[in-house]
Formats: C-alpha cells, sequence, structure tokens
C-alpha cells in the first residue's frame, strides 16, 4: 500500500484535463508550488515526461495522451467507490438478482402476488426462490441466500429481522365432513383421523400438547412434510390438518367454505400465535436495493394479511 498514492491519480487526471499547472493547482486546490512537485513525482512514477514545455505552455507527450481517458475513467470510479451510496434508489433502473429462502406454504400462496409486485416495479430485478430445509443461518452468513421468510429459528447473534405478520393456527377440513357439522369440540376434533406436518416426518404437532393438557389424545395416520400437501389431501379425504392462517391466503376466511373442496374452522383449543419475519445478514442492512426488497415484501404481507 506504501507504493500507491491514489491522489497522485487524482492529480494526474487534473494536470492532463488541464494541460497547465496553474489550472490543475486550482482545481485541486493546492498551491503551484505542491502541483509542480506533485507533477515531477508522477514523472518518477510513470518513467515519463508528461507534460512538457511548448512555447509559453505545456502538450502532453503520446503517453500522457494515450492514458488521458483512461485515467479519467480511474478517477471517476475511484470516486464512485469510495462515496456513500444514495439513501434511495429508483428500482426501475435496478438490475440484480435475488436468492429467497421461503417455505413451500409461502411460495404457494405469495410468491406470485410478490413477484408481480416486483416486476412491475423493477422489470431488470431477478427472484431465485430455494427451499427451506432447515432454519440454519450459514445461507445468509455465506451470502448464498439474501433474503429468508419464516420462523425465526437461528440462534446466530448477528441476524437481522423484521416482523411480516403474527400468524396463528386453524383447522381444515374437506366441505361437508361431519366434523363441521354442529360445535367442533376439543372431544369431537380429537376423535378425528388426522394429518401432521413434519419437513423430519414427527407425528406429533404442538396441538398435541393442548391436547394431551385436556386428556385426548388424536389419531395422526398421515404425515407430510409440507402444508399446501396437507391441504389438498384433507380436501380429497375424511382426514383434517391444522394449517397456518396464512396458508387460506384471502381466498378462504375460518368457517367459509374456500376452493378445491375444502373448508376451515376455528380450531377448539387455544394455541400460541407466531412471528412470521423477513430475516437477513447484516452485511446487507444498509444496501438500498436490499432495503427496497425488504419493505416490498413487507408491503405484499401487509397487504395479505393485515394486523
Amino acid at each position: 500500500m506504501n507504493a500507491i498514492d491514489l491522489n497522485l491519480l487524482v492529480a494526474l487526471d487534473a494536470l492532463l484535463t488541464e494541460g497547465s499547472v496553474t489550472g490543475a493547482a486550482r482545481r485541486l486546490g493546492l498551491s503551484t508550488s505542491a502541483t509542480s512537485r506533485t507533477l515531477t513525482r508522477l514523472r518518477t512514477a510513470t518513467g515519463d515526461p508528461l507534460l512538457v514545455r511548448a512555447g509559453r505552455g505545456l502538450v502532453p507527450t503520446p503517453r500522457a495522451a494515450e492514458m488521458r481517458e483512461r485515467v479519467h475513467a480511474l478517477t471517476r470510479d475511484a470516486r464512485a467507490v469510495l462515496q456513500p451510496e444514495p439513501a434511495e434508489i429508483d428500482p426501475a433502473t435496478l438490475a440484480r438478482t435475488f436468492t429467497i429462502r421461503a417455505s413451500e406454504a409461502f411460495l404457494e400462496f405469495l410468491s406470485g402476488v410478490l413477484v408481480m409486485t416486483l416486476r412491475q416495479a423493477a422489470p431488470g430485478v431477478r427472484l431465485r426462490f430455494v427451499q427451506k430445509p432447515d432454519k440454519n443461518a450459514q445461507p445468509l452468513r455465506d451470502g448464498l441466500v439474501d433474503l429468508e421468510i419464516g420462523l425465526l429459528g437461528t440462534e446466530a447473534p448477528e441476524i437481522r429481522t423484521r416482523l411480516l405478520f403474527v400468524d396463528r393456527r386453524v383447522g381444515v377440513a374437506r366441505t361437508g365432513h361431519e366434523l363441521l357439522a354442529g360445535g367442533i369440540t376439543p372431544e369431537r376434533y380429537a376423535a378425528c383421523e388426522h394429518i401432521a406436518t413434519s419437513r423430519d416426518g414427527s407425528f406429533a404437532e404442538p396441538i398435541d400438547d393442548a391436547l394431551e393438557a385436556l386428556g385426548l389424545r388424536r389419531s395422526v395416520v398421515v404425515v407430510v412434510p409440507g402444508f399446501p400437501d396437507a391441504m389438498r389431501i384433507a380436501s380429497q379425504s375424511d382426514l383434517v390438518a391444522v394449517v397456518p392462517r396464512s396458508c387460506l391466503g384471502n381466498r378462504m376466511r375460518p368457517g367459509e367454505a374456500g376452493p378445491a373442496g375444502l373448508q376451515s374452522f376455528e380450531l377448539p383449543l387455544a394455541l400460541p400465535r407466531f412471528n412470521i419475519s423477513a430475516i437477513w445478514h447484516p452485511r446487507l442492512d444498509a444496501d438500498p436495493a436490499h432495503r427496497w426488497l425488504r419493505d416490498t415484501v413487507a408491503g405484499v404481507c401487509r397487504a395479505a394479511y393485515p394486523r
């Protein structure tokens, strides 16, 4: 680093642009003598006279004339690198690829809206959705994932989060299921056959603890990896499932029949609500493009699931 002085590059740009020590000194805010000494240093560094006397003025050597545009471009780029990024960006001019890690449920019910919103505002932006097999923060740390959407499950202390919406669990069953006729009690609910959703194949879900507290147990006969799978099976069988309210989208309210012959219902048990968050690494905290992406995702979720 001691062999490189970027101030010389700025001075060289001024000298080649002005073709005059006096003019370059005025541009640089230096004295004429200081600029003259800088020209001497530049001649030593480049091994070329750069500017030579011609009458009462100075003219560039062939090498100086050849490097003039390159030096100007380098100086401009160096200034751009060493300046703060603008606080705001114009999404219409943004050209970037963002990698988002999200659950299958988010992809099914919100990815289409998010894609269309981003495409309308920023046609130069590309999205890459990747699967979310776990809550490991390493892909965020390694820069493989720009934004994660879901439950915060990592203990990585540096990770940044933003609440998108508060979710809760509801039940779903096919339209016309006998459970939906009359009041749904814990006993009637537990007496049904059930679908569990688990990435690791577990038959247990949070609702089992609530049932056990009442001395009840349910019979889980199918385990699937994702909530859309549970909803699909429930709509075509006599099995019932528990899914996040967000999985219903805006197409179906609890107690109302929805598409594909599926109806949701309020669970007869008190279960805790849970936060769905945007999760990212602090290296992207101040990046205006990433901040715009976070704001857009938050806006889409807020519109779909108002608090």
